[in-house]
């Protein structure tokens, strides 16, 4: 058994050859640009081919949300970002699906209020039928400053 892991150099960790992994970090980091942009431009469009249709979230405040919910939030103005920096991205590759953790700095409001802040969060990409990522799951919690904390 030994023998046969050595004998398939060229597969990364969970069978993925490792050409295929940095093919699949390349798009996954472009969707994440792309889903950036999205937020802070309000453009339902892109964000409507990023979204899987049954894609839930899991906002910082604790309520579910729906693709549509998420869509109309951010046609309405309701979610409207002025600032988003995204830092210390991590990428994990399972088969066909792939997680990101990463930590975003925002600035503006969302129907719930004020969201500026740092937050760190989850999002997790799957294939479709068609080969392509799209969001099925994104969930963010704040990061909380020793100073909130009291």
């Amino acid at each position: 058994m030994l023998l046969a892991s050595w004998a398939s150099p060229r597969q990364a960790h969970n069978g993925m050859p490792r050409a295929q992994k940095h093919e699949s970090r390349h798009e996954i980091d472009q969707l994440e640009d792309q889903w950036r942009d999205a937020m802070l431009k309000g453009d339902t469009a892109v964000m409507n081919s990023l979204l899987a249709d049954d894609y839930m979230a899991i906002t910082p405040y604790g309520t579910l949300q729906t693709k549509d919910e998420a869509l109309a939030s951010l046609r309405s103005g309701r979610w409207h970002v002025t600032s988003l920096t995204l830092t210390d991205r991590k990428v994990r590759f399972y088969g066909t699906t792939a997680v990101v953790t990463s930590i975003a700095d925002i600035e503006g409001t969302s129907p719930e209020g004020n969201i500026s802040g740092s937050y760190r969060y989850t999002r997790v990409y799957a294939r479709d039928l068609q080969g392509e990522w799209k969001i099925v799951n994104f969930e963010a919690n704040r990061i909380r400053q020793p100073e909130d904390r009291k």
